[in-house]
């Protein structure tokens, strides 16, 4: 797989994925003309765009994707939540694991064939409606992505990846040493990875087929991205690119 980081953080996140045939955008939280210069006006092999969750640095140009005949694929909620609807929304549905659980506990969601793709959402922690993470499976490489952003944890565990896109938002250190108001430090810890949940998470996975990890959605002013690339490479050994 091909990974191209269009834009990453705070101001805006757009990843495209491509197997050589078709690809994927991936979150779509900045312009519209912003992702057409960046695409070089080429949408010709653009199968759909993912959607973790509604707030706008990940959405913002969802609806005008959709007036171009983009296929974008999200939960119910997310949809509920950005106000779309229409032939060129596409749902992934879940059902309860455990009838006695809740949606912010146990989601089971089917998993959806987009072009050469299937892709497989995950629950993750944050403060939106139903935000989720993708497990992406491509048919023509054989090779699998694991996208997870803007979540306190991972719930899950996986094996047999070849490319992690992982949010470090922050680094503990620095994130409790910068003046920041209690509320928003309190929001920024129970809504995004750290530095040091993230090595927990990486060490509780096989990597043994990992080729690349992708770091995502770094703080401009809670992280240290010299820092955060040197220790995620020490503890995993594999290539670590900083979006």
């Amino acid at each position: 797989m091909k990974i191209e980081v269009l834009s990453s953080g705070s101001k805006g996140n757009c990843y495209k994925v491509s197997d050589g045939e078709t690809a994927l955008l991936i979150e779509c939280g900045i312009t519209i003309n912003e992702i057409k210069k960046k695409l070089s006006f080429d949408f010709s092999d653009i199968e759909g765009c993912l959607v973790t969750h509604e707030h706008i640095d990940h959405a913002k140009a969802v609806k005008d994707l959709m007036k171009l005949g983009i296929d974008c694929y999200m939960t119910a909620g997310t949809a509920e939540a950005l106000n779309i609807s229409g032939h060129n929304v596409k749902i992934f549905r879940g059902h309860w694991e455990d009838p006695r659980m809740n949606c912010t506990q146990q989601v089971n969601y089917t998993t959806k064939r987009v072009g050469n793709y299937f892709i497989k959402p995950f629950q993750v922690v944050h403060d939106a409606y139903e935000p989720c993470g993708f497990l992406i499976d491509s048919v023509k490489s054989g090779e699998t992505l694991l996208f997870i952003t803007d979540t306190m944890y991972s719930k899950y565990q996986f094996k047999v990846i070849d490319y992690i896109m992982l949010e470090v938002n922050y680094v503990k250190e620095v994130i409790n040493d910068n003046r920041l108001h209690p509320g928003l430090r309190k929001r920024i810890k129970e809504n995004h990875m750290s530095l040091e949940t993230a090595l927990t998470f990486l060490k509780s996975c096989d990597l043994s087929r990992t080729k690349e990890i992708y770091i995502m959605h770094l703080s401009d002013n809670n992280s240290d991205e010299k820092f955060i690339k040197e220790e995620i490479q020490k503890a995993t050994g594999k290539p670590v690119y900083i979006c």
